[in-house]
């Protein structure tokens, strides 16, 4: 099942239904939440005609931080121990989850890896992401198997050896930008087999000729800039 709480994605979601014309249990399904949750969501935020997914988000922030418990410092602002606004980190990890979406990657996959991003340690538990991201143990174990065939984590042992704990390093954009040179490196050599197959003077085979010698430059310039840039200053 579904955590509670609503993300940034989530309510970009609801204003998009919103705006496509698409009813309540229309939008429900597209996030998987029930009807009831969009139905309050949308409510408390202005209605159908004025919801907006960032004001909804800082609104929803703000009833956070006036909950009892919440650390206030003179300010106002709820913060987490290293004086970090919590709701605004809260916030960045949502927007880089939806950015990550809007790339490609699976809503579950980036709502994991931008939770990892965020956080110092850039290590975290099964337990702890469920609890992060309220969502259920199956989601979060499949999304850490799709990270770690991508090698965007690595699987590891806490201090004590005891629990499982998935860690993400600092040359991660490093080695995803090498599986992206791979992965063109693959369509260039289908490109290829199907320009043979097809015969370099008709317009299918002249097609796929310069798709493969596209691909292939591309990836080969990728793996060069990174390792270049990775050699040089060690940034990455």
């Amino acid at each position: 099942m579904p955590g509670t709480r609503l993300s940034q994605q989530d309510r970009v979601a609801i204003a998009t239904g919103l705006a496509e014309g698409l009813d309540y249990a229309a939008i429900a399904r597209l996030i998987a939440r029930p009807t009831s949750t969009v139905t309050r969501e949308i409510a408390r935020n202005g209605g159908p005609g004025r919801y907006r997914a960032h004001a909804a988000q800082r609104a929803t922030a703000r009833r956070a931080r006036r909950r009892p418990g919440a650390v206030r410092p003179a300010g106002g602002t709820a913060t987490v121990p290293d004086g970090r606004d919590q709701a605004a980190v809260a916030e960045f990890a949502d927007r880089f989850a939806a950015l990550l979406v809007q790339l490609g990657l699976p809503r579950m996959v980036a709502r994991v890896l931008s939770c990892l991003y965020v956080t110092d340690s850039g290590t975290l538990s099964a337990a702890e992401l469920v609890q992060r991201l309220g969502v259920s143990p199956a989601s979060v174990s499949k999304a850490v198997g799709y990270l770690e065939d991508q090698e965007l984590i690595r699987r590891e042992r806490d201090g004590h050896g005891r629990r499982e704990q998935y860690a993400i390093d600092s040359d991660v954009w490093y080695r995803s930008m090498l599986a992206s040179a791979q992965r063109n490196a693959l369509l260039a050599e289908f490109a290829r087999d199907g320009a043979d197959l097809l015969g370099a003077a008709t317009p299918a085979g002249q097609r796929l000729d310069t798709a493969a010698s596209f691909l292939s430059e591309i990836g080969t310039d990728l793996v060069r800039a990174v390792e270049r840039r990775r050699s040089g200053n060690g940034l990455l």
